[in-house]
């Protein structure tokens, strides 16, 4: 069992290797969805130095607590939901609640409600069906502003939504008229 910091630690490599720079540690992963396999995955982290000793139980660990979800295994195969900075990966289209949920500063806010949401340096806009995982998102850069989405203005205006998993939807961008301020 790992200990909280030392989980983290390996949640944010892990995040790296499925997110970010899979290359740089000759990772492959599935140009469709974005997952290796697990046995792939552990010998890349074992290949570092200060991983070596880590094993599949710890990878499993790390995904089943993950208060943000962003990983998910299915049989021997394990991929990060979202967030991919390095190629894009594909989802298949769905339906979204009425309303999904956008963690962001109160600096950004104005000029969101302005511009509208991009994804900036990921492939996706992250949206949430709820507020708890907006709220984990938002409140990492600064004073936390949850904005509420009306996903069908949203989808007249041509946006089309990916659901990611566990709660989490995906879009290329969503128009600044279908954010408002949430208010609980």
């Amino acid at each position: 069992m790992l200990g909280k910091e030392m989980e983290t630690s390996l949640s944010k490599f892990m995040t790296k290797l499925l997110r970010h720079t899979p290359e740089e540690y000759g990772l492959i992963l599935d140009s469709s969805d974005g997952s290796c396999l697990m046995d792939e995955l552990l010998f890349v982290i074992q290949s570092q130095p200060k991983w070596a000793w880590v094993k599949e139980n710890h990878i499993r660990q790390v995904v089943n607590h993950c208060e943000k979800q962003r990983f998910e295994i299915a049989g021997q195969q394990i991929k990060a939901r979202y967030g991919h900075s390095h190629s894009k990966v594909t989802y298949d289209p769905g339906i979204p609640p009425l309303t999904l949920f956008h963690g962001t500063t109160r600096k950004a806010a104005p000029i969101i409600l302005k511009e509208g949401i991009h994804s900036m340096n990921r492939q996706y806009v992250h949206l949430s069906e709820g507020t708890h995982f907006a709220s984990l998102a938002g409140s990492r850069r600064g004073e936390l502003v949850i904005l509420r989405i009306d996903t069908a203005k949203a989808a007249q205006s041509g946006v089309t939504f990916f659901c990611a998993g566990n709660e989490v939807w995906l879009a290329e961008s969503i128009p600044s008229l279908c954010c408002s301020i949430y208010t609980e």
